[in-house]
């Protein structure tokens, strides 16, 4: 049995990849300058803000990013 997709489906797997590397390196980014404003900045409200970045956008990634299905 041959399955066929469409053009707009065959791209749809590059989107995804593309799309979650785009969210992980934003939380990934997100950390590190979380990181470098507490220490190198001495400013430990604004690494705390910057750093609770992190899972909003992991969160907005589970959102937007489609699942799998089976």
């Amino acid at each position: 049995m041959t399955t066929t997709q469409s053009p707009e489906t065959a791209k749809r797997p590059d989107a995804t990849k593309l799309a979650r590397w785009l969210i992980i390196g934003a939380a990934g980014i997100s950390m590190a300058l979380s990181v470098g404003i507490w220490f190198l900045a001495e400013d430990q409200l604004a690494g705390i803000f910057v750093g609770t970045w992190v899972p909003s956008i992991l969160a907005l990634g589970v959102l937007i990013i489609p699942r799998k299905t089976q």
